[in-house]
């Protein structure tokens, strides 16, 4: 026996696997994380707080990675040519997204043009491997170049 699936639904579960395209996930803005003005230093803005721990889309540029091969990168708002690692949460930059991907993959090169779909993780995190420290996340990501 034969088992037909209507064209919508399988075109759906299609796009809803590629960063960008997925219907119903929210799209972040780099100028749209943190508040302009928060009363206890840098703030994140209510939409990331509403957001954090949902699956949401972001498109903005890989910064240059430590290794051709790796389960992380850092995302920019703007192309970086130097890689953006910073000794604490205190020092956080408020365009750069920290990115944990699903598998280890290669790194497209520096200055690509990527969107990025994951879980919106928030809060200061130390990463058990590297111990590099950040206050935005996405995990189990996966990305398309843009």
């Amino acid at each position: 026996m034969t088992v037909s699936l209507p064209r919508r639904l399988v075109l759906g579960g299609v796009l809803a696997t590629l960063p960008g395209l997925a219907w119903g996930r929210e799209m972040l803005r780099f100028d749209g994380l943190y508040k302009k003005y928060g009363v206890r230093g840098m703030e994140f803005s209510d939409r990331v707080r509403q957001l954090a721990g949902t699956p949401v889309d972001i498109t903005g540029y890989m910064a240059p990675p430590l290794k051709a091969e790796s389960n992380f990168f850092v995302l920019s708002s703007e192309p970086l040519s130097i890689c953006p690692f910073c000794e604490s949460d205190a020092d956080w930059p408020v365009d750069i997204v920290v990115i944990y991907l699903r598998h280890v993959a290669p790194l497209t090169s520096a200055g690509a043009r990527v969107t990025v779909s994951g879980r919106l993780d928030t809060g200061s995190w130390s990463d058990p491997d590297t111990g590099f420290v950040s206050l935005l996340r996405l995990m189990d990501a996966a990305y398309a170049l843009a």
